[in-house]
């Protein structure tokens, strides 16, 4: 295992750096594995001390309560303090306009939220847990990603990263999205997670849960999601293997119930890590154009 010790060796630099650069951090905590080990990580950074940070979550609402529940829990034994944001209420002052019809999801109205809880906070460095490996807008990241003062992402317009060197320099009104664990796999994380012991939700492992095959993707029935007429629901044996906004969060049929599984799972498959999210089937580059307007 001596690449996940180079690896987090890396991110703890990282991190400190952060710490050592910006004024206000803050970590994104989105109740996801990558969030939480970025959440670890953190810990071992500052240890004994507590994080020098909030964590920051933006709720669109539409979470799964498991993940909620997970988030509150962790904050507490850590003694971290908390920051949400609510899409809720960015819909109630206007400043978001909640979507319409079958596919309707809150996941893009996230981004709205987020630049406003980060000008409110005073923000100047918001930590993310984004891989490289997940999709191909993601690789194109810095460690240090640079935002102009209207939160917005140029993809050709990053600064050079030369050996361990990370430029936080900005202008007023500016602030940086940072990426600690860039050049971790999706079966990095999971190894990780198993060397490190780390606690996650249960909606990572296999259990039954009610859904319905939308476009090539398992969705839970829940009330947030409308059916279309035809679809029916059905019990099966799933897992998640990324945690987010229900309406776009697609299950995986799976008995996976332990790490070891996953791992097993993880180097068996051939369906990429976010093949299953809904969001990102809305054009080839949704997630791009979703980080240039602000997005994690």
């Amino acid at each position: 295992m001596n690449h996940l010790k180079e690896l987090e060796s890396e991110s703890i630099y990282i991190i400190r750096e952060v710490a050592a650069q910006f004024e206000r951090p803050a970590l994104l905590f989105s109740g996801g594995k990558d969030s939480i080990v970025l959440t670890h990580l953190a810990l071992k950074a500052f240890y004994p001390a507590k994080l020098p940070f909030p964590l920051l979550h933006i709720d669109t609402g539409h979470n799964f309560d498991e993940t909620l529940q997970f988030r509150d829990e962790l904050a507490k034994r850590i003694d971290a303090r908390l920051i949400v944001g609510y899409v809720q209420q960015s819909i109630d002052e206007g400043k978001a306009t909640e979507e319409k019809g079958i596919n309707a999801s809150r996941n893009v109205l996230q981004t709205v939220t987020l630049l406003d809880t980060i000008e409110k906070h005073k923000i100047d460095a918001a930590m993310g847990g984004g891989r490289r490996d997940e999709e191909k807008a993601r690789a194109k990241e810095r460690f240090f990603s640079h935002r102009d003062e209207f939160g917005q992402w140029d993809p050709k317009n990053q600064r050079p990263e030369l050996w361990n060197i990370l430029n936080g320099k900005k202008r007023m009104g500016e602030h940086f999205r940072v990426f600690p664990i860039s050049n971790w796999t999706e079966m990095d994380i999971w190894q990780y997670i198993l060397m490190e012991n780390i606690p996650l939700p249960v909606l990572y492992f296999a259990h039954q849960r009610e859904v319905f095959f939308r476009d090539g993707v398992w969705l839970a029935k829940m009330p947030v999601i409308q059916m279309k007429p035809g679809e029916s629901s059905e019990e099966k044996i799933i897992r998640f293997r990324t945690i987010g906004d229900i309406t776009c969060t697609g299950a995986t049929i799976s008995t996976a119930s332990t790490v070891e599984d996953i791992i097993l799972e993880t180097a068996a498959s051939r369906v990429t890590e976010r093949g299953g999210r809904f969001d990102d089937k809305r054009s080839e580059s949704a997630m791009e154009d979703r980080k240039r307007e602000g997005y994690f």
